[in-house]
């Protein structure tokens, strides 16, 4: 038996599918996963993601921390609740975890990280933090809700009572501490709408709340299949502590100015980029009939070889999609090996859904 959240008895009771994910249990679908999908890129759904991690960083010496701490710089954030998505790197440039970090005042910070690296990660903060005025404080008091979709803010918001105006005001990338709630118009989904960390005790009542205002519940397989159509990394599949963010697709989150900023990596990710030659790391769309599968390994002709990092389905556009690191070069066609078999595949740049539409050719 794993961790459960505070919302697992309603997740039974729904008739949920549950599965272990990173040491908790957790809803995979409620009976239909497809729909799970449609419903987030139509109208809204819900999702628990009680499981990830809230920590506080609280200090004098907060913001000089976090920009040593992330590769991507905190500095730039100027406006209170506004928030940045960034990776924390070890000293050779590998991911720690991917996370995001608002800015609450210049001496408080809070970040989630990722559920399966929780251990991890908090150890990893901990011991970096040794030597600045910081405390590092994790919340497992409290809940966590997504409500995704073109209708989700406005389904939501008549559950938030007199917050609810404050909340729709809320800009992208942004949050704010409204009624006991940290509301933040963020996801993982490519569409609209907002994560809502509550005390525990709240989280049933609101959930049901969702429910009743015709927000679909969704698992985790939904998750998973709209992060990918978005162009989404996952830790642990896309990138880890043996991949830096420039072979993952994320070079835009490192943040090279100022110079004389020393991030965690910086060396070994300058030595790098000098060195050139990266990988690309890119988007497929199968040509062929089948399905493209994690760890399938991409031919590209006369190029060399690479792998796919996350592939799958993709409900939205009925294609088998995923997303892969290649070899350098030019090119914008390749094959993946598929039992032996070569399928075509056009090579394109994520993300393939956005907001409810696609964002590729695919015809």
């Amino acid at each position: 038996m794993g961790q459960k959240t505070p919302l697992f008895k309603a997740h039974v009771d729904a008739g949920a599918r549950i599965v272990d994910f990173g040491g908790w249990d957790m809803p995979l679908h409620y009976g239909s996963q497809i729909e799970e999908h449609h419903a987030v890129r139509q109208t809204a759904g819900a999702f628990d993601v009680s499981h990830m991690t809230i920590v506080d960083i609280a200090g004098e010496s907060s913001r000089d921390f976090l920009r040593q701490l992330l590769a991507n710089d905190i500095a730039k954030l100027k406006t209170k609740g506004k928030a940045l998505y960034s990776c924390m790197l070890n000293a050779d440039g590998g991911v720690v975890d991917d996370l995001i970090t608002y800015y609450l005042d210049d001496t408080h910070y809070r970040m989630v990280v990722n559920a399966a690296t929780r251990e991890q990660d908090l150890k990893w903060i901990s011991e970096q933090a040794a030597g600045f005025d910081v405390i590092v404080k994790e919340h497992p008091e409290l809940a966590m809700i997504a409500v995704q979709g073109p209708k989700a803010r406005e389904l939501a918001a008549p559950l938030l009572a007199t917050a609810g105006d404050a909340a729709m005001a809320l800009k992208p990338f942004s949050a704010a501490a409204l009624d006991e709630m940290f509301i933040a118009r963020t996801g993982y989904t490519g569409e609209d709408g907002w994560e809502i960390v509550m005390p525990a005790a709240r989280a049933t009542g609101f959930w049901n709340g969702l429910l009743d205002a015709g927000v679909r519940p969704c698992g985790l397989g939904a998750r998973d299949t709209l992060r990918l159509e978005a162009g989404m990394n996952l830790y642990g599949t896309d990138m880890d502590l043996t991949r830096t963010p420039l072979e993952s697709g994320l070079s835009w989150t490192v943040a090279w100015e100022p110079a004389e900023r020393q991030f965690n990596g910086r060396e070994a990710l300058e030595n790098q980029r000098a060195a050139g030659n990266l990988p690309r790391f890119c988007g497929l769309l199968l040509e062929d009939r089948g399905v493209l599968r994690n760890h399938l390994k991409v031919v590209v002709n006369g190029v060399g070889d690479g792998e796919i990092t996350s592939g799958g389905f993709s409900p939205t556009l009925g294609r088998s999609i995923a997303m892969a690191r290649l070899p350098a070069g030019d090119y914008d066609r390749a094959a993946v090996d598929v039992r032996g078999k070569l399928l075509d595949v056009r090579v394109v740049t994520p993300p393939f859904v956005r907001n409810g539409k696609a964002c590729i050719d695919v015809q």
